[in-house]
């Protein structure tokens, strides 16, 4: 009876007055002046509005066709191999002497998506380069801003404590970092491992980033430097997903590296193929038991209760 007596009240009230101050009948009014809007502007218009349907096209991920996945990767043969291999780059990667291919090596393998395999020859590895750096021992006179950033960038990665400072002697008085590409692009990579307040390292990011879209545009000696630092503008390495960038760059180091690592290669190949497969087994299974709860849940629901 109420309602029905807004409705006859509201028939001879303008469309903008409120009746009373309760959310109700302002809302009801609201709906009301909407409704005469869009009223008169289907009238101007002359054409209905309809609704737009989304026209999903069914998923491709079913049960059965998750079911149907198989790979040749996941059996026995493929994982003695990855065994082997690993060998094989761990005595590489322990033997070698120079602390500048040993960090070389070390970036390509977590390019590659290698580097989990090796995480205590790793941690090793630096933690010698760093009680090196903070003792002085062993330390050249003038290195290269190459070498410094591609230091920098892996002890900042996993944890070590070092000083944008170390940067202070390459920055000239018009704020530049030299004019070496291949240090450039270390050092821009570098540089995003910075904290707030750290201004060297700001510096570093803008002089780079300007640096680096120039030489793409100019430069067409080295197709490699070029392609990463094309990447690397692109978004910066630490900020990718690693196994999305080992796929991309399986196939840049195949095709473009001059002191492409053929025993690396196949090792980067054979293990993205092997935990994929791996992956695949783990997807199969949970789709197993997520399709077997939905049967006991429509089980449960048809079941009476007496």
């Amino acid at each position: 009876m109420a309602l029905q007596s807004l409705n006859s009240l509201h028939a001879f009230l303008p469309t903008h007055v409120i009746l009373g101050s309760s959310s109700f009948g302002r809302g009801l009014v609201h709906f009301r002046v909407q409704r005469r809007m869009a009223s008169t502007k289907m009238s101007h218009h002359q054409q209905p509005i309809t609704r737009r349907t989304a026209n999903f096209k069914p998923t491709i991920w079913s049960y059965d066709s998750i079911q149907s996945l198989s790979s040749e990767f996941a059996g026995k043969k493929y994982a003695d191999k990855v065994k082997e291999l690993k060998e094989d780059v761990r005595v590489m990667l322990v033997k070698e002497s120079d602390p500048l291919h040993q960090m070389e090596l070390i970036e390509t393998l977590q390019r590659l998506g290698l580097s989990y395999h090796f995480d205590h020859e790793i941690k090793s590895i630096l933690g010698t380069i760093y009680d090196k750096r903070r003792s002085n021992i062993n330390m050249p006179k003038q290195e290269s801003l190459y070498v410094v950033a591609l230091e920098f960038g892996l002890l900042r990665q996993h944890g070590y404590d070092i000083s944008q400072e170390i940067f202070s002697s390459f920055k000239d008085e018009k704020g530049n970092f030299g004019d070496d590409c291949k240090g450039i692009l270390a050092l821009y990579e570098a540089a995003y491992y910075c904290v707030e307040g750290e201004s060297i390292l700001f510096d570093a990011i803008n002089f780079t980033t300007d640096y680096l879209k120039e030489y793409i545009k100019h430069s067409k000696d080295d197709e490699y430097l070029s392609t990463l630092a094309n990447h690397a503008l692109e978004l910066p390495l630490h900020w990718r997903m690693l196994r999305l960038e080992a796929r991309w760059f399986i196939d840049v180091y195949e095709k473009h590296h001059q002191d492409m690592n053929p025993v690396l290669l196949e090792f980067a190949k054979l293990d993205f193929n092997v935990v994929q497969a791996t992956h695949q087994e783990d997807l199969k299974h949970a789709s197993t038991y997520v399709n077997n709860m939905m049967h006991a849940c429509l089980v449960i629901v048809r079941v009476p209760l007496y």
